[in-house]
């Protein structure tokens, strides 16, 4: 792999890691709740036709963001995407569930993907190969920490406040986020220089095969969030549970997030790299997804159980993508991570697609079948990457050649 031009900036770092705490806090506030706001606010079943066209304009943005980057920063493309994602909860708050609210709801979900895309670019700008996976480890461990607040919070503030209660606690923190991070990350303004039209980037990025099969890898974790996040609030609403139980089953699903992606990538730098782990997990998250299925109780302990045992898989194939992926790029491949960041879009896209025709014929259970199979699919580009070197053997090789 070639030198990479990158410098380790531990202040920077930690104002980043307090900023995405803040951030995955806030996500989380919605996330679990979301797909039941536009539910309420279309009165309609099937609200996968949301989500499609929210995700299909942020891939076409995300295609086209190392452009605005180009000419406005990196700094100022986060700050931008920040502001205008909190009018859009401004709307929310003062106007009823309606159209008007729907498009807002979309905005946000478009703006939140800038806003998280732009602050990744940042990082990678204070970041260095050697360190990815510890530094993107720790990132994630602090970002979910919030995350993992975020469910237990915005089911219990719904269920004495409604939605209205939610989109305050959400202006509150994100008008946080924002005075924070003009504060502290307005003069990380670094430029990037490419000029790249999506068809050249997509021919730049097609020659890099093993980015290519990271992508795959990325898309079926995308796959999995997607479909997981939106159908199983209301899987289990359906089968009789209340919001607070839902925020207690949650609440446990999220542990893996806090505790498994700090020491996986410390354990990817330092002794195994990221191939071997990557394969491991999808099949944990594959199987335990399958196990969901055959599961119609509404047993607590049995909910939280199973789903702990899938984000187990997917938070190690977070941090193991991530680490993998930034190894072999830089902080000049600006256009080059807009792309990898696609695989969500693309992801939401296909997902909605197949959640619209899926239910049309199947009940919402037939929808973590799907998922099943397209994270086992995910094992085979995983089994033909090329492993990042860890720093074992590198040493080994350092000693070989003396």
């Amino acid at each position: 792999m070639r030198q990479h031009d990158e410098a380790y900036n531990k202040n920077k770092m930690r104002l980043i890691s307090f900023v995405a705490f803040l951030m995955g806090f806030a996500q989380a506030i919605l996330l679990y709740v979301m797909s039941s706001y536009f539910k309420e606010a279309a009165g309609l079943e099937n609200i996968g036709p949301f989500y499609l066209v929210s995700y299909a304009v942020t891939l076409i943005i995300f295609f086209n963001l190392h452009k605005v980057i180009r000419k406005i920063g990196k700094s100022n493309a986060f700050l931008f995407s920040l502001f205008f994602k909190i009018i859009s909860i401004v709307v929310m708050m003062h106007w009823a569930p309606s159209l008007l609210t729907i498009v807002a709801m979309m905005f946000y979900i478009i703006l939140g993907n800038l806003e998280w895309l732009s602050l990744d670019i940042i990082i990678e700008s204070f970041s260095t190969d050697a360190m990815s996976g510890r530094i993107r480890g720790k990132n994630l461990m602090i970002m979910n920490a919030g995350l993992l607040l975020g469910p237990f919070v915005s089911t219990s503030v719904l269920e004495k406040f409604d939605f209205n209660g939610v989109f305050l606690v959400l202006f509150i923190f994100n008008s946080l986020i924002f005075m924070v991070s003009l504060l502290g990350l307005r003069h990380i303004n670094h430029k990037f220089e490419g000029n790249l039209t999506a068809r050249g980037l997509l021919r730049k990025v097609i020659k890099r095969k093993n980015i290519l099969r990271a992508y795959y890898v990325s898309f079926a974790l995308e796959f999995f969030y997607a479909l997981m996040i939106i159908y199983t609030p209301i899987y289990l609403r359906d089968l009789g549970m209340s919001w607070e139980q839902i925020g207690y089953v949650f609440t446990v699903m999220l542990l893996p997030f806090i505790f498994v992606q700090y020491p996986m990538g410390v354990l990817a730098d330092k002794r195994y790299g990221e191939k071997e782990f990557i394969i491991f997990s999808l099949v944990i998250m594959a199987v335990s997804t399958l196990a969901i299925f055959f599961i119609s109780s509404t047993d607590v302990i049995l909910w939280s159980t199973v789903l702990f045992a899938t984000r187990i898989g997917a938070a190690l194939i977070e941090v193991l993508r991530d680490s993998y992926f930034f190894k072999r790029i830089d902080a000049h491949d600006v256009d080059i991570i807009d792309f990898f960041r696609t695989a969500q879009s693309v992801a939401y896209i296909c997902a909605a697609i197949v959640s619209v025709i899926v239910l049309l014929f199947f009940s919402a259970k037939a929808i973590f079948f799907i998922i099943a199979v397209v994270v086992f699919s995910a094992l085979i580009p995983a089994m033909k990457l090329q492993d990042n070197k860890c720093e074992r053997e590198m040493e080994i090789e350092l000693r070989e050649a003396a």
